[in-house]
């Protein structure tokens, strides 16, 4: 009864208009909803008038102070006051009929509400220098009041730029206050914006400076296409990005995808460090989250993530980035062609990775390795009395050599020649049983020297070890062997004895439908059945008994989402991967010295093979410098 009245007075009550400073309130509360969020607005609007340096300064998490001073080509007198009306820009221009192309954006900005909705909730001082100008202006904006613009000093470096200083932010209106995070949670969230727009701008000098403390400088990069954005990544992403990225470079259309992304074995634990740049500009977007987790599906844990650093270039009519306040939202025209692109361009280019494992899982055998000092123990001469040699002495050998028993391998436990027949059969020639060991060294994974607790092969290489987890490896030699498999001769069906009928909303079901002969290549045979309703034929073979109602509807979630049937593709290769842990040589068992070799050179020519189904890396290389480090020698 509340609620009915409360409607009939709302409805009773007349329609007015509200006063400007309470629609720049509201304004403000959709594009400044935090001090991040009002440095980023600053920052891009210095990336816009052209700067080559920002030097960004805050206190008290940016509820204190927010400064952001540039060396672009900075704002005249005249326009000073213009610049902080609402919907007043430089960065549009109407066309011959007076029409603004929305969908032909150039710039990072070009709404024009940034700057007056800050002067709505703040207090705002923009001092500017106009290029060519003699001197320089300030205009100050407090609560959404404007003051005339004024002269001022300009001590800056630049004969042009702009600093923009905005104090007490929210004092406008305080009960936004409340709804602040600790000072220490807000300028980690400013760091983060300007980490994102330094990663996608890397010719340009960046640097942040909170409560009189640097928090990063980073220079300006000569070569901002190549080197100069994987050492502006590696800055920002942590310096084992640099050594464990590989570069990505493809063109479908006219979309371009460049950037790096890390090694299987090089992931972390949530998908922060997935960044996606679409013309310049950094945006969050799902489709970075279903096509990393495409291209990376079996190459992960499902707890990991990979690092990933993804620019997109594409004409600006194909994509719409006026569909969110914050311009961190994008709307691709054609989202299948981008979404292929970037599945297509990544496991392109972690096939050309090869065997190829990260830095990392070495570096974490020398943090936990530590020297151990224990007591010297007496040395004798070899002869000596027996009684004289007390239990647990150390005896100093002679120069004659002791031959024991020779060692024999377990009945049973050698590894049998199948495995070498699949390493002629994937290496496209027949694998050398004796070939010279120190020849072999010379390869990659160099050569075979000992197997340690039949589990672990360490090989020798020209300038350190390798030690080889041998159920790891050849599960994954197994399994993309059987991928293989799987690609060359297609999907094995079963006909079920009663077709089975799911039903679906008729708008699903109509997707199903249209996906039908995408479908069917992967085994599964549908056909429509009623008005929202799919009957379901056949199924892979390599499911088994599955849940059709269960896999329909994932194939609808991911054909909705992401416009392929990435379900059942995961499904199938789940399988196969489970197939592969099982019927792969597992630990405990004795190899020969040729099985071994055999194992390194399959390794050696198959993708992927630094790391097993389930994300773990398959060996670990260890160089001679680091082992001598250890024991002291360097």
């Amino acid at each position: 009864m509340l609620l009915w009245s409360a409607l009939e007075s709302r409805i009773a009550m007349p329609i007015r208009r509200l006063p400007p400073e309470a629609v720049n309130r509201i304004a403000a509360g959709e594009v400044i909803e935090r001090p991040a969020a009002a440095v980023k607005e600053l920052v891009e609007n210095a990336l816009d008038a052209g700067a080559k340096r920002i030097a960004v300064r805050i206190e008290r998490g940016g509820l204190g102070l927010i400064s952001v001073e540039d060396d672009g080509c900075g704002v005249s007198r005249e326009e000073l006051p213009l610049a902080v009306e609402r919907h007043a820009t430089s960065k549009l221009q109407a066309g011959e009929g007076g029409d603004v192309d929305l969908l032909n954006i150039h710039t990072m900005g070009f709404r024009g509400e940034a700057l007056p909705s800050i002067g709505a909730v703040a207090r705002l001082s923009i001092t500017s220098r106009a290029q060519g100008a003699a001197e320089a202006w300030t205009l100050d904006v407090e609560g959404g009041a404007l003051h005339p613009a004024r002269p001022a000093a300009w001590a800056a470096l630049s004969e042009s730029g702009t600093r923009v200083e905005v104090r007490d932010l929210f004092f406008a209106t305080p009960a936004r206050l409340k709804f602040m995070k600790s000072e220490r949670a807000e300028m980690m969230a400013v760091s983060e914006v300007l980490k994102r727009l330094a990663m996608a701008r890397p010719d340009v000098a960046f640097s942040l400076e909170h409560d009189g403390r640097v928090s990063f400088r980073y220079a300006a990069e000569a070569d901002p296409e190549n080197e100069g954005r994987r050492a502006r990544l590696a800055a920002i992403l942590g310096a084992d990005f640099a050594p464990n990225c590989i570069a990505l470079d493809q063109r479908r259309a006219d979309v371009r995808l460049s950037g790096f992304a890390g090694l299987p074995t090089f992931h972390r634990g949530t998908r922060e460090y997935q960044h996606l740049f679409v013309n310049g500009r950094p945006v969050k977007d799902k489709l970075i989250v279903g096509a990393v987790r495409a291209a990376y599906q079996d190459l992960l844990a499902r707890d990991r993530h990979p690092v990933a650093a993804l620019f997109l270039d594409l004409p600006a009519g194909d994509v719409d980035v006026n569909v969110h306040p914050a311009k961190t939202e994008v709307r691709f025209r054609d989202a299948a062609l981008v979404r292929g692109l970037i599945v297509g361009a990544l496991s392109h280019a972690l096939a050309g990775a090869g065997h190829r494992a990260s830095t990392t899982t070495s570096a974490t055998i020398f943090t936990a390795a530590r020297p151990h000092y224990a007591p010297q123990p007496a040395l004798r001469a070899w002869g000596a009395a027996e009684e004289a040699v007390a239990p647990g002495d150390f005896i100093m050998p002679s120069a004659r050599v002791e031959h024991g028993p020779a060692a024999s391998p377990r009945a049973g436990a050698a590894f049998d020649a199948g495995v070498l027949a699949e390493a002629a059969a994937l290496v496209g020639e027949t694998p050398a049983l004796h070939s010279d060991p120190e020849d072999a060294q010379f390869f990659p994974l160099g050569a075979a020297r000992a197997q340690v607790h039949e589990t672990y092969i360490v090989a020798q290489t020209e300038d350190g070890i390798v030690i080889v987890d041998q159920h790891a490896a050849h599960e994954r030699l197994v399994y993309e062997r059987m991928k293989q498999m799987l690609a060359a001769g297609g999907v094995r069906r079963q006909a079920l004895l009663i077709p089975e009928v799911v039903e679906l909303d008729p708008s699903e079901a109509e997707a199903l439908t249209a996906r039908a002969e995408e479908l069917a290549q992967l085994g599964l045979v549908i056909e429509p059945f009623g008005p929202g309703a799919i009957l379901v034929r056949e199924t892979p073979a390599l499911l088994g008994h599955i849940d059709a109602a269960g896999l329909l509807k994932d194939l609808v979630d991911d054909i909705t989402e992401l416009g392929e049937a990435h379900a059942l593709k995961e499904r199938l290769e789940e399988v196969c991967s489970s197939m592969a842990c099982r019927g792969s040589v597992r630990a405990g068992r004795r190899l020969t010295a040729d099985e071994m070799n055999a194992l390194l050179r399959q390794m050696e020519a198959t993708p992927f093979s630094g790391q097993c189904n389930h994300g773990r890396p398959t060996y670990v290389e260890l160089k001679l410098a680091d082992i001598e480090k250890l024991f002291g020698r360097r």
